[in-house]
């Protein structure tokens, strides 16, 4: 019977059956349809190789190894991921097709056929710019870390440190980037790696949860950046307009006109293409050199008397000895100074956010970023000895301020070097000065040899790093974008051009920009945007930690010299010193972070990147599995593990749902599947088997069931069950409980079915599994309708997509396509009658039932025998569920007449001391009672086309009759088992009388003697027993107990 209607109406329904959970898909792959002498063009061979990988069928050839083969030599094309940009992906014979293939073969002389690969020759010539290391990383990073904290506030640093403590400042911000550099290089050599720079290195290595969250912020952070270093550009330009009597408006709209115009000219050349921007880079680069150079020129050159003046005398030990110890003033701390100065150190991913754009990012990121930082840092260094060397902290400015030659003046005091220098500063211990080391921010352009040049350097720096975050942001969101990590964020992940720039990223990176321009208070930001920074640091740094410490195969970087713990140093380090810059500042990072990891990780991105954080798990799962091994089981820990038999799992959906309503997410269960060999060949079985386990896996992931999928290739249900209750699980972390659901056609099956099932039951009990058995009125199969569905989707699809064929070659094809679309598929489009509609319609409500919230009523258990106490455990935890929590607990139990209140009395405190909550307890006195007549009437109709009925006839007649039929009832076992029989059609009627109305049953399950009870008996008795009743569920523990009242 199928669900289907007689034609394919509507495309748009199409689709919604594509939605339909029954509905397998697998990846993104584009539906198979079989070639037609009208089909557009070559289909697919059904191999599965879609997702940018190229099959193509041709002779096997004569290898390397001299005689005919299909095994390929090692290739790089092989290795390649579905849809490689650098190359096409080859696909290497199949295991299945290299073992089996000779059974299919077209010649006489046993040579394959066809080939099963084929690399289709690259062609890298699509014209995209890429850069090498100098410029593509070397310049960007050295332009990003030489900022105006270079020309305007270094001088400030070390006279506040001392040159003593300012070594330690910029060491400590090396050591921090260094470190940084270093785990940087150990991941990016460990793999191919695309565009999106910090964000790729963090998510290609602990997964999308961080990935995804440090990713997000830093892109932000870029596009506040290209703000800030903009504005510090516009009040450069807005001091000489002040100077010069230029002032527009006034300072801050000047700032405001001034910072739109640069970021929109700025804009200009980043969307002009890479090319362009590298090109200005380079200009901006010459600048800033020359700058740098004009300073250290500018320290040679004989001072002037107003140099003098205003505190700067050439090389001078005494100068420089008296630079040495720290003067904080006005507050200031050593921290609060590396807090000042340490965000000049950033920047040593400008090279990294345009790792798309690299001819070869693994090797020009390590040498780039590396050499960046070395020749940044001893810049710095040198930049600030020469003027500690050279520059006082306080100078007065007047040139009237020197000693008479003669005078006798005692030189002590903070001015000690000026004074013996002939100029009397002393005035400034009474009042500030506006001049030295301390007080001018000018300092740079006081002693360079050329002034202007250190404000052309100041604009070099301002704007190189404005434009490298412009350039920066836009590329990690656009990768970040492409991995769809944020659903709605899909937009922007759209390239243009040869480059495949992100220009809607710039759109929004220039809008951010501008925003903070206008309207935001910058040194709010600024702290803000370097704990973003940091942040991103120390992922990168707890990332190669992570990935060393899971000591996964896949870590093999080509860079050697990086420690892990040398990692995990610069992680905490980074985490620290965001505290140290801005403590609420890396409060407020840290809950950004928090919330996004958060919300990614309930969003569950579908991707796989093997990450170190899955390495670590398989690591810490396998010491854990480990360690139970060498604790005894305690039933105060015991819980339900489950191994359930569904076939493929959205075939039986009830015994599904009911089953992980036990385990939920703190027990083991498992889904084997049996499909019988025995159906087909033994390969095709196995292909099967082996095509399904991940489909069937990713299935039960998506119906958020946490489940292990498993599958069995057997020559028989029972001898799979076997080799599974004995096999399956590690250690402690194996199935207790095995759950199926009844054989409603045991009466219709063939012999050979019956015994199989039972005696999966059998060995079940042999292996002490507690054993689990449920019932629907309407059956658990579904899988004829899920089929259905199957059918009647691939044939509207098979129709739409002929129409589309139709579409382009219709005066060829007409009469095909016609033909197709009025004469669809017979087995599809089989009118049902409304009968099987209703049923199978019945059919899918009950099997959901368990999906749905249960209303207000009763779970029924009828606790026969002591079986350890699962008989009331499993349906407790019922109770403990959202879906069962308004259903009432009633307890029932066989007692003996006269003894009804004690037997309650007794139960009552059992279930008190194993605090078990409950609604009522029934005592059933009348349970030895003879079923009435109707009752037994419906058990022997039932067990009657299984009887020998032996004793009517002859002694001979009998044995042969027993001889050809030992599966059979004889009246011999009847007459055994009669009260064992008569309680089963007894137990059924009070059932019937007591919980026709419950939610669900749960029933002691008889046990049948091995060799003693045959198979046709006992499946009549658990019939009879569950006969027109709601769901029921037979349940015999393993008799060892899983219930104590002991703390």
């Amino acid at each position: 019977p199928t669900l289907v209607s007689s034609r394919c109406e509507e495309p748009v329904f199409t689709a919604s059956l594509m939605e339909n959970d029954a509905y397998d898909r697998i990846g993104d792959e584009p539906p198979n349809y079989e070639e037609t002498s009208f089909s557009g063009g070559t289909t697919s061979n059904g191999n599965g190789t879609g997702n940018g990988e190229h099959r193509a069928v041709r002779p096997s050839v004569v290898s390397a190894f001299g005689h005919d083969t299909l095994d390929r030599v090692p290739n790089i094309d092989f290795y390649r991921n579905a849809g490689s940009v650098s190359g096409n992906r080859a696909v290497r014979p199949s295991l299945q097709e290299l073992h089996d293939v000779f059974q299919k073969v077209s010649g006489s002389d046993g040579t394959p056929s066809d080939d099963v690969e084929s690399v289709i020759p690259l062609d890298n010539k699509d014209g995209t710019v890429r850069f090498g290391w100098i410029k593509g990383v070397l310049v960007r990073c050295m332009l990003n870390i030489w900022g105006v904290m270079l020309f305007i506030r270094l001088s400030w640093v070390f006279g506040q440190a001392g040159w003593g403590l300012g070594i330690v400042v910029i060491a400590l911000s090396c050591v921090v980037t260094t470190v940084t550099g270093l785990s940087m290089s150990a991941i990016c050599t460990n793999g191919v790696v695309r565009g999106g720079g910090a964000y790729y290195l963090i998510s290609r290595s602990l997964g999308p949860e961080f990935g995804g969250s440090i990713g997000l912020i830093f892109a932000f952070a870029n596009a506040v950046a290209v703000a800030m270093y903009v504005v510090g550009f516009a009040e450069t330009v807005v001091d000489l307009l002040k100077e010069n009597n230029a002032i527009m408006i006034d300072e801050l709209n000047d700032i405001r006109i001034i910072g739109c115009i640069s970021v929109v000219l700025l804009l200009g050349i980043s969307v002009a293409g890479m090319e362009w921007e590298a090109k200005a880079q380079i200009g901006l680069l010459i600048i800033l050199l020359v700058a740098i150079v004009n300073v250290f020129v500018g320290t040679g050159i004989p001072a002037s008397t107003d140099k003098k003046s205003k505190g700067f005398f050439n090389y001078d030990a005494k100068i420089f000895m008296e630079n040495l110890p720290p003067d904080f003033r006005d507050g200031e701390t050593f921290f609060s100074v590396f807090a000042i100065f340490f965000p000049a150190a950033t920047g040593i991913l400008a090279g990294a956010n345009i790792s798309g754009d690299l001819k070869d990012p693994q090797d020009a990121l390590p040498k780039g970023t590396l050499l960046a930082i070395l020749i940044t840092g001893v810049t710095y260094l040198g930049v600030a000895l020469c003027v500690s060397a050279t520059v006082v902290r306080d100078a007065t400015g007047n040139i009237n301020d020197t000693i008479a030659t003669g005078m006798d003046m005692f030189c002590n005091g903070s001015n000690t070097a000026a004074c013996e220098q002939g100029w009397n500063f002393s005035s400034c211990d009474v009042s500030s000065c506006k001049f030295g080391s301390m007080n001018n921010f000018q300092v740079m352009t006081m002693v360079s040899g050329f002034g202007p040049l250190i404000t052309a350097g100041t604009f070099s720096a301002t704007l190189s790093s404005a434009l490298a975050s412009l350039v920066s942001a836009p590329k990690v969101f656009q990768a970040l974008c492409k991995d769809n990590i944020y659903t709605a964020l899909k937009f922007f992940a759209k390239g243009h051009g040869k480059n495949n720039e992100p220009i809607r990223g710039y759109v929004l990176t220039f809008i951010i920009a501008v925003a903070f321009i206008i309207i935001a208070d910058l040194n709010v930001i600024a702290p803000i945007i370097s704990n973003f920074f940091l942040a991103s640091y120390a992922l990168i740094n707890f990332s190669c930690f992570h990935a060393s410490y899971a000591k996964s195969p896949g870590w093999r970087p080509a860079y050697r010299y990086y420690n892990m713990w040398l990692s995990l140093f610069g992680a905490v380090l980074c985490c620290g010193v965001m505290f140290v810059i801005n403590w609420w500042a890396a409060l407020l990072t840290y809950a950004i972070e928090i919330f996004l990891y958060v919300y990614v990780t309930v969003k569950k991105p579908n991707v796989n990147w093997g990450s170190s954080t899955q390495a670590v798990t398989f690591v810490s799962a396998v010491n854990n599995a480990l360690s139970l091994t060498g604790v005894e089981d305690h039933v105060k820990n015991f819980r339900p593990q489950c191994m359930v038999l569904t076939g493929a799992p959205k075939n039986r959906p009830a015994l599904l749902d009911l089953a992980h309503c036990f385990t939920k997410n703190y027990g083991l269960f498992l889904h084997p599947s049996i499909p019988p060999s025995h159906t087909g060949p033994r390969t095709e079985t196995l292909t099967d088997v082996n095509a399904g386990m991940e489909k069937n896996q990713m299935w039960l992931n998506k119906k958020k069931r946490k489940a292990f999928y498993a599958a069995v290739a057997c020559d028989s249900f029972r001898q799979g069950t076997e080799n599974l209750m004995q096999a399956s699980g590690l250690g402690r972390l194996k199935p207790n409980i095995l759950m199926m659901g009844f054989k409603k056609d045991w009466r219709t099956a063939d012999t050979a079915g019956v015994q199989s099932y039972v005696g999966v039951l059998h060995d079940a009990f042999d292996f002490e599994y507690g054993t689990v058995v449920l019932r629907m009125n309407q059956g658990l199969d579904i899988s004829h309708i899920i089929k259905a569905q199957g059918e009647y989707t691939h044939a509207c699809m098979h129709a739409s997509y002929l129409v589309v064929n139709a579409y382009y070659c219709i005066i060829k094809h007409i009469t095909n396509v016609f033909s197709f679309l009025f004469s669809p598929p017979a087995s599809v489009t089989t009118p049902q009658s409304p009968q099987v509609v209703v049923v199978n319609e019945r059919l899918v409500s009950n099997s959901t039932q368990f999906q749905r919230k249960q209303g207000k009523g009763t779970i029924d258990v009828w606790w026969m025998f002591d079986d350890g106490g699962l008989t009331l455990l499993l349906p407790y935890i019922l109770t403990t569920r959202k879906k069962f929590k308004d259903c009432k607990m009633r307890i029932f139990i066989a007692g003996q007449p006269g003894r009804v209140e004690q037997d309650r009395h007794e139960m009552k405190s059992l279930l008190e001391k194993f605090r078990i909550k409950y609604a009522d307890i029934h005592v059933i006195d009348d349970i030895t009672q003879n079923p009435n007549s109707n009752s037994w009437k419906m058990f022997e109709d039932m067990i009657e086309p299984f009887r020998l009925h032996e004793g009517s006839k002859s002694t001979t007649l009998a044995e042969a009759l027993r001889k050809d039929n030992p599966w059979k009832i004889s009246d011999a076992e009847l007459d055994t088992f009669e009260e064992k029989t008569n309680l089963q059609v007894r137990l059924n009627e009070l059932l019937q009388e007591n919980s026709r109305a419950a939610n669900l049953i749960i029933v002691s399950m008889p046990i049948a003697r091995l060799g003693s009870v045959s198979d046709h008996l006992y499946m009549a008795w658990l019939d009879i027993l569950t006969k027109n009743l709601p769901p029921t569920m037979l349940i015999r523990g393993n008799h060892k107990s899983v219930l104590t009242f002991y703390s």
